[in-house]
């Protein structure tokens, strides 16, 4: 019965957070603030993705929130201060965001020095450089006399017509998808999930995915910034399933020497997983930028802690080895949701920092706790 309800906790927890918010603040299961949540949930998913990989093959990365600052820093001054075309400068930045981790990835692993260290340092450097590019002041992401590429990431809604079909396309997609997996898995004389658990499972993602449409278009529709962590997730997703690469970082967090022993070409697996790091933090960046309305020196403020929470709530394991796409967004909706609703309550921001807190350590005490089991 325990390993039967263990699957359901987190779900529960989730819905447990929003019925407290929901009796607290009305407002909370209002359109526009579930609208306003995706938009969140999908900057911090973004970057949950991200750790996920790096976390993946038994790193940690704690300079992701300072680089997404930085990133959409140096974005937001071409555009603004150097009248850059938007496009432009997103992908200089990219390029910027994907270069750093590359470099943070090698001398991780070619020097074997401690990630912990290497990305502590990269968080106090990124933070630095972030405040001389804005020069500690705020910098708008448009010149005010057009609507660009940067300004819309997060005030873009998907024709509310295109809402549903799209969902019911992606709920099939996922159907065939875990149709075809289970078939594989007979087929090689594998263990499969029972129909019974495969359906609480399925049918809460199902639901899920079929309500965004029915909440969001009763705002503005469903936002950019939502089928952009679709698209991440999608990749992520089969990246780490479908692919070598994805099964190495799996092999590497759970016995780095067996690996090595192996063929496994660690270094650069790690490597690469850094860069995709650097990838998603550019991505992020973007968006986090483009919702705050301009690039302001808290930009990124504790989103490291808020992603790397994420990850450990949904079941990937800070030693490496184990954890799931599906893990790491069930984390965010429920980090997002519980900030999401303690702004909406006005609550101080001490009450906030004390309530992340406690929910980083309830996340690390669990995962401590699944891995003796």
């Amino acid at each position: 019965m325990r390993r039967f309800l263990k699957p359901l906790a987190m779900p529960l927890a989730l819905v447990v957070i929003c019925a407290f918010f929901a009796m607290k603040e009305p407002a909370f299961l209002g359109a526009r603030n579930l609208t306003n949540l995706i938009i969140e949930f999908s900057i911090v998913a973004t970057l949950a993705l991200g750790a996920f990989l790096v976390i993946l093959p038994g790193q940690i990365d704690l300079s992701i929130g300072s680089g997404v600052g930085l990133v959409g820093g140096i974005a937001a001054v071409l555009v603004f201060h150097h009248s850059w075309p938007a496009p432009a400068a997103l992908a200089l930045a990219f390029v910027i965001a994907v270069l750093l981790w590359t470099l943070m990835g090698a001398l991780i692993i070619k020097q074997r020095i401690p990630a912990f260290i290497i990305t502590l340092g990269g968080l106090l450097i990124f933070k630095g450089v972030f405040w001389i590019v804005i020069d500690t002041s705020t910098v708008p992401v448009s010149r005010g006399d057009e609507e660009n590429l940067f300004a819309v990431l997060t005030t873009s809604y998907l024709p509310v017509k295109y809402g549903y079909a799209l969902a019911g396309a992606v709920v099939a997609a996922l159907a065939w998808g875990r149709w075809r997996g289970q078939a594989e898995r007979r087929a090689h004389g594998l263990p499969v999930t029972s129909v019974v658990q495969g359906w609480l499972v399925f049918l809460p993602v199902a639901l899920a995915i079929l309500a965004v449409p029915a909440v969001c278009n009763q705002f503005r529709g469903i936002p950019l910034s939502f089928l952009i962590l679709s698209v991440c997730a999608a990749a992520v997703h089969f990246l780490t399933q479908h692919t070598p690469f994805g099964r190495y970082l799996y092999a590497i967090g759970g016995n780095e020497e067996a690996a090595v022993v192996s063929g496994i070409a660690v270094e650069r697996v790690v490597i690469g997983a850094f860069a995709l790091m650097g990838v998603l933090v550019a991505v992020t960046a973007f968006m986090a930028t483009s919702y705050q309305g301009s690039s302001t020196s808290t930009v990124g403020d504790l989103m490291e802690l808020d992603a790397i929470a994420a990850c450990v709530i949904g079941g990937t394991s800070l030693k490496g080895g184990r954890g799931s796409v599906w893990g790491a967004l069930l984390g965010a909706l429920i980090m997002t949701a519980l900030l999401n609703g303690m702004g909406l309550m006005g609550l101080d921001p001490a009450v906030k920092f004390i309530a992340r807190g406690l929910v980083l350590g309830l996340a690390v005490w669990m995962d401590v706790k699944f891995t003796r089991e």
